[in-house]
């Protein structure tokens, strides 16, 4: 530290953490906590949140610094606190002079990216802090108990299994002293109870600074105790307890008071944070804070509690069927008796919603509630302890932060094509007849006999059996499913399914590998169950989420959808055909052209003549009927020589796939659905990717990316075959890549020898 005359205090507020990492093996939650250093001193310690990845702490803490001291924030997993790397989650380093001089003062919301430390972990997410030079407002911390200054706070458990705390990172090293009591022989040179309260002692660390310890309540801190401390740690552990015992469910109380000020005994609420101005993106976001006035008389610990709402208080009367009631630890709530249902949300204020999704790069989207109608089906919204909304998705047994009545939280580039087919594929997904049936679907196959053998196993099973989770076995290879196998199934399944040689689809056209039913398809004489089958394969990769290597002409998706054909759609079939018709269609053929409502169709080398309508041989095509001629010629070139084929293909593609829900998307839309997209963006693909034992300074990543943008697409696709099971990626890019729980990035990791060959595991 500089010369005291250079010294000010500053509060740090460590408001929430978002995306953090799940690096258990068995896809356990974390439980975060936060720890903040000042240049290696001043060490303090958020509470431990349980089980998320999506911490919210908003705890204060007063520092002494000065413009060029770093204050370093690193979130730790207290599970994992026993080992290695003491669950390390990510660190931040900020100088104070970076944001904002200390002479002049100022209130800065920050959100940074986590960072990786010495050892270079994989790391993910961002965290959320308020760098104030206001000091003058006493700190309101909901659990912490102890005075505000230098102190340090941790959670017994945390404390207990690690009783020294050694803090890495890039450039902080922070031994904060021992916080177990029983180990009284480490680093204590002096133990002095004189004048302290009853419960503590002093001790010295080993670089002789001197510390509390609070046999009490296990807790340490740098700051000496008085009287007063112990005497408000007493009330609020009190009040914690009496607030216990009274604690129940709204329905409890039907006539509770319905004033804005509630008088309690000795059952006081946590007192909100301060009100803070939280800048994420482009979008500033008011967190309102009432006024509160927690007044403890020593005679009867009486606290009065002013109305603690989720957010400021409505003026004017409740709108008719509205009550407001107050629950058991004081908190307003509102009671519509219209539809039955409770909200703490106050009716006669215009409220908004903020969602903050994991992976999001935290943009904020804001929308008047009354504006965004009903939730889907099997949909409902809910309130954290903290008060965050989330939605509860009860089709498919999910919570979410996104509103699903909201745009996808997309980056702002994003297409407006994109951001529609998200808002639909919400929808789709949410439906009752989308949900995954419980129970596993065991599905075994060779890899050299993949399509008879999928034949026989997809075609055994019952459509509602198919909708249980896939587990797919190659034979001779040992490997779980969490996903990867299946995505590989439905790769290679899809090329043999789709390869001419079978006679069941074609090229459009020779310089074009877009897919059609093959017409001839009829040599084969079990083709139309083979095209159940395919039909099968295709509902099922859209109900597991998974794509097909494989893109169709426009007209077959329109087919799928029941859509009226075009002639403009003949264009993906037979460009030369379609620019005819179009002349037909721009120019007087009268004595031009000889044609007849009849067209010839090449079977096997005979050459056949097939009636567009009735004795159509013998109608000429004119002027006045061409349209006519034109767009049956079309229906029968594109669907009516096909038509039994489609029909046993729809047949399979409906038992698991609903005709009504499929409806929703237009065919482009479709495409991307069963699809996919196949082109590979190289720099999307860098943004988000992780790496483990590198760094993307190193010599070894900046030749693999070289590499990779001088590859052709091919090439690109089947590394990403090879590393992640299938060569599609999602819509949104690389950031939706999907692992056995969820989005996983890609990853690269130093493994063995040099000498080795790369390996690849798919989550």
């Amino acid at each position: 530290m500089s010369s005291s005359a250079n010294t000010r205090t500053i509060r740090l507020t460590v408001i929430a953490a978002d995306g953090l990492i799940k690096k258990d093996l068995f896809f356990k939650m974390p439980d975060p906590f936060a720890v903040v250093t000042v240049d290696g001193e001043q060490t303090h310690t958020t509470t431990v949140m349980k089980k998320t990845l999506n911490p919210y702490w908003n705890e204060s803490f007063d520092l002494k610094v000065t413009n060029q001291s770093v204050i370093a924030v690193q979130v730790f997993d207290q599970k994992k606190f026993k080992k290695k790397d003491q669950g390390f989650l990510g660190v931040i380093n900020v100088q104070v002079s970076n944001v904002f001089d200390l002479e002049v003062g100022g209130d800065e919301m920050l959100t940074l990216e986590l960072k990786k430390s010495n050892t270079n972990e994989a790391v993910h997410g961002k965290l959320i802090l308020n760098l104030s030079t206001n000091v003058n407002v006493p700190i309101r911390n909901g659990t912490d108990t102890l005075a505000a200054g230098n102190t340090s706070t941790i959670a017994a458990a945390a404390a207990a299994s690690a009783p020294n705390i050694n803090i890495n990172s890039p450039a902080i090293s922070v031994d904060p002293p021992s916080h177990t009591p029983a180990d009284s022989s480490t680093n204590i040179n002096t133990t002095d109870t004189t004048d302290l309260p009853q419960g503590w002692e002093r001790r010295v660390d080993h670089l002789g600074r001197p510390y509390y310890v609070d046999h009490n309540t296990r807790t340490t801190t740098w700051k000496r105790p008085s009287a007063r401390t112990v005497q408000d740690q007493q009330n609020q552990t009190e009040l914690e307890r009496l607030r216990h015992i009274a604690r129940g469910l709204p329905e409890d109380r039907p006539n509770s008071a319905a004033n804005s000020n509630v008088s309690l005994d000795n059952n006081n609420n946590d007192p909100p944070p301060p009100a803070a101005s939280a800048t994420l993106g482009t979008t500033s976001v008011p967190t309102p804070s009432p006024q509160v006035s927690t007044n403890t008389p020593a005679s009867n610990g009486n606290v009065t509690v002013p109305n603690n709402n989720m957010t400021s208080a409505g003026s004017g009367p409740l709108p008719p069927g509205w009550e407001m009631r107050t629950s058991a630890e004081g908190r307003p709530y509102f009671v519509d008796h219209n539809t039955r249902t409770t909200t703490w949300v106050d009716p006669r204020r215009q409220q908004y919603i903020s969602t903050i999704g994991p992976g999001s790069n935290l943009q904020v989207q804001v929308q008047p509630v009354s504006q965004l109608g009903p939730l889907p089906s099997g949909w409902e919204m809910r309130l954290t302890s903290t008060g965050r909304v989330y939605f509860v998705d009860h089709n498919t047994k999910t919570t979410t932060w996104d509103d699903p009545r909201l745009p996808s939280s997309l980056d702002q580039n994003v297409p407006q094509y994109k951001r529609d087919f998200r808002r639909k594929l919400i929808y789709f997904r949410s439906q009752p007849a989308l949900r995954p049936v419980p129970g596993q679907c065991h599905i075994k196959v060779r890899r050299d006999h993949i399509f008879e053998d999928a034949y026989a196993e997809i075609m055994r099973q019952a459509p509602a059996d198919l909708k249980k989770r896939l587990m797919i076995k190659f034979d001779g290879e040992d490997g779980l499913d969490y996903g990867g196998l299946s995505r590989e199934f439905f790769f290679l399944l899809s090329h043999e399914m789709f390869n001419p040689f079978y006679c069941l689809f074609e090229y459009s056209a020779h310089d074009n590998y877009t897919l059609q039913i093959n017409p001839h398809s009829g040599i084969n004489p079990e083709h139309l169950n083979y095209f159940r089958f395919i039909g099968r394969v295709v509902g099922l990769s859209i109900f597991h989420r998974r794509f097909l290597d494989a893109f169709f002409i426009v007209s077959f998706y329109k087919m799928i959808l029941n859509k009226k054909i075009l002639v403009a759609d003949m264009e993906s079939v037979d460009a030369d055909f379609y620019r005819s018709l179009m002349w037909i269609l721009n120019n007087d053929i009268t004595d031009v052209l000889e044609l007849t409502f009849s067209t010839d169709d090449d079977r096997f080398g005979e050459v056949v003549t097939v009636d567009l309508i009735p004795n159509g041989e013998n109608i000429d095509v004119t002027e006045e009927n061409k349209k006519e001629y034109v767009n049956l010629v079309t229906e029968w070139r594109i669907h009516k020589r096909v038509e039994e084929q489609f029909k046993a293909f729809k047949e399979g593609f409906n038992q698991l796939i609903p005709q009504d829900l499929v409806n929703v998307f237009d065919e482009r839309e479709l495409e991307l659905l069963i699809g996919g997209i196949a082109e590979i963006d190289v720099d999307d693909w860098k943004k988000h990717t992780d790496y483990r034992g590198y760094t993307e300074q190193d010599d070894v990543i900046q030749w693999f990316w070289k590499c990779i943008r001088t590859w052709d697409s091919e090439k690109k696709s089947r590394l990403l075959q090879f590393t992640t099971g299938t060569s599609r990626i999602p819509v949104n890019g690389f950031k939706d890549l999907q692992g056995s729980d969820g989005p996983r990035r890609f990853t690269i990791e130093k493994s063995g020898e040099v000498t080795q060959l790369p390996k690849a595991h798919t989550w």
